[in-house]
């Protein structure tokens, strides 16, 4: 994670255009001397969120959303805070230090790896709508039911049979050699990439192409159906959604989301309703790209996958992903050798849309698939069944879920519950485990909950800012045990008291450590649930709260054992003790929460 300059930072505050920033995202109105529109964070008909000119924070009066740029782009976009601090700085032509770097070779410049994608961008879709070879690709897209004018928004474009035409346009424009290589538009071999291919430009949470895939037409032609550019700087592909960029919005708002294999089945969904859709690269979905759309609060996810014994596959792996998290999967069940694409070709959209509401939940489709070509009336064939599917769902994180989930395996393959284990799971409320710091360390249990608390009082400050003065109200400082968490905890009261409850960049600047800044930068990389959010603090408070209390009692305890008191003060230790014992801490939800305390 890279550390950024004070003097990069501040320079960056200066130049970033909050309206400018915004009208990329939302539909400002000018009013007086600000700017309204509905705020992207709640439901509403008439705006609330105003900005005015020359500030560099927005609020929302609707429901209390308030934060910088960055804060914008991190709760809108779900982007991380470096890449929303090098996007804005690219933005605004702020050359941001990394002071980490200072004495290493500066990596590629971003800019150009950006530019050279753009211009990509534009040749293909030019070739494919302005030339005879392209023309037939276009035909084939028409074939599949894209019309004209989505073609174009979505920018698709054909890679040419003579890849000599796409490498001299590229180098007349000025792009280097050592560009095209450094972003996976050249092969080793110093020769094009893609070549006699559909392109699909592959787009960032900002909108920005990072990559491309490239579909052969002819599905019996030499070469797999699809290739994918390989990861760059811009470009990984374990991250990448294809479709995000387009139906990021409905997914946040409506907390589900299609996944589809092919860019195809993605793009012919959207352009049938189903916004809310996105195609990992074929079935290689792996756990990053979960973490995605968990990112963005999703609830219930849909696997419309290919109806062969692949796609049954990847649903199974791709399923387990989410179930594990607690979120709650159905899988679209395609006929044999079908897929989204083909369905709404011959059948339309109200058959997808029934196939939906007719899916299969997870775990009965587990069921039906470790089922198939199975005797179960042999005890030894159902023994290995249900053994299978009970370890998969012991691998998943929610108690209460896996509780649930045995049950309902010992309903659907007709077991008595006590002999896959039910009564031995306690449905608790939550696991903490231990996790790693970006430079590879374990990090304590403890420490965990001390970061998820500063990582809620930074990300959900914006959108439920009564949340982080439940936090306040309920904590002090000496309830976190680790001192950079509690430096981190007085620095964002001090910005809470200032009235820049999100204003991550001074937040930033403010802090001398470049410990602390570092350490900063490392909680925001995880982003958070903000579904879950008003659950998970309580429960994280709560848990300070008991954690402070069992100490403050293992402490007199052993002031009274320590043989070192006298006989009034061991009595008045055993009188504290006492009271801590008749009153184990709780939450406190006052009627108004509106002094926020350090000590």
């Amino acid at each position: 994670m890279p550390l950024f300059s004070k003097t990069s930072l501040e320079t960056l505050r200066e130049r970033i255009d909050l309206i400018e920033v915004l009208s990329s995202h939302l539909d400002l109105k000018r009013s007086g001397g600000s700017y309204k529109a509905c705020c992207p964070f709640h439901d509403e008909k008439s705006p609330s969120f105003i900005v005015k000119r020359g500030d560099s924070h927005y609020h929302c009066f609707g429901c209390g959303a308030h934060g910088d740029a960055i804060a914008f782009l991190m709760n809108h976009l779900k982007m991380s805070f470096s890449d929303s601090v090098e996007q804005l700085a690219e933005r605004f032509g702020v050359r941001i230090e990394k002071i980490d770097e200072k004495d290493a070779p500066q990596g590629p410049n971003k800019k150009l790896l950006r530019a050279a994608n753009e211009e990509a961008t534009h040749f293909f879709s030019s070739f494919l709508l302005h030339t005879e070879e392209g023309h037939r690709a276009l035909n084939y897209l028409y074939e599949r039911g894209l019309d004209l004018d989505f073609v174009r928004s979505f920018r698709i474009g054909y890679a040419p049979r003579d890849t000599k035409v796409f490498l001299e346009a590229m180098l007349k424009k000025g792009h280097s050699m050592d560009v095209l290589a450094e972003v996976a538009l050249m092969a080793q071999n110093r020769m094009p990439f893609f070549r006699e291919r559909i392109m699909f430009p592959i787009l960032d949470a900002g909108g920005q192409v990072v990559g491309f895939s490239g579909r052969k037409i002819q599905d019996s032609s030499f070469g797999p159906k699809y290739i994918n550019t390989s990861d760059t700087p811009l470009f990984k592909k374990s991250k990448v959604l294809f479709g995000l960029h387009e139906s990021r919005k409905r997914i946040a708002k409506e907390k589900k989301v299609i996944i589809c294999e092919g860019q195809i089945d993605a793009l012919r969904l959207i352009q049938e309703g189903f916004n809310f859709t996105v195609a990992g690269q074929g079935t290689a979905f792996g756990q990053e790209q979960a973490n995605e759309l968990m990112h963005l609060g999703v609830t219930h996810i849909y696997l419309a996958l290919d109806g062969d014994r692949a796609g049954q596959e990847a649903a199974v792996k791709i399923g387990h992903f989410f179930q594990k998290e607690g979120v709650d999967v159905s899988v679209a069940l395609l006929p044999e050798g079908s897929d989204p694409d083909t369905l709404l070709r011959t059948e339309g959209p109200p058959s997808f849309a029934k196939l939906l509401e007719e899916a299969d939940d997870y775990l009965t489709f587990l069921v039906r698939f470790y089922s198939q070509g199975q005797d179960l009336s042999r005890p030894a064939v159902k023994t290995e069944l249900v053994q299978i599917i009970s370890r998969r769902i012991r691998e998943w994180n929610h108690p209460l879920m896996i509780h649930e989930s045995l049950r309902k395996l010992a309903k659907l393959t007709h077991v008595p519950e006590s002999t896959i284990g039910v009564d031995q799971v306690t449905p608790v409320d939550v696991i903490i485990k231990k996790t790693g710091t970006l430079s590879g360390e374990s990090i304590d249990p403890e420490r965990v909950l001390e970061m998820d608390l500063l990582r809620w009082m930074l990300l959900v400050g914006q959108n439920m800012p009564e949340l982080v003065e439940l936090i306040c109200y309920n904590l002090k400082r000496d309830h976190f045990q680790s001192p950079i968490c509690r430096s981190l905890f007085v620095h964002i009261l001090e910005q809470f008291e200032k009235g820049k409850s999100c204003d991550l960049l001074s937040l930033t600047i403010s802090i001398d450590s470049a410990e602390e800044q570092l350490f900063l930068s490392e909680v925001l990389q995880k982003k958070i649930n903000l579904a879950k959010a008003r659950t998970d603090v309580e429960i994280t408070i709560k848990k300070l709260l008991e954690r402070h209390w069992l100490l403050k009692r293992e402490e007199i305890k052993g002031k009274i054992h320590s043989g070192t008191c006298n006989d009034e003060e061991v009595l008045e230790l055993a009188k504290q003790f006492d009271e801590l014992k008749r009153h184990p801490p709780k939450v406190i939800h006052p009627e108004s929460l509106t002094i926020i305390k350090k000590d």
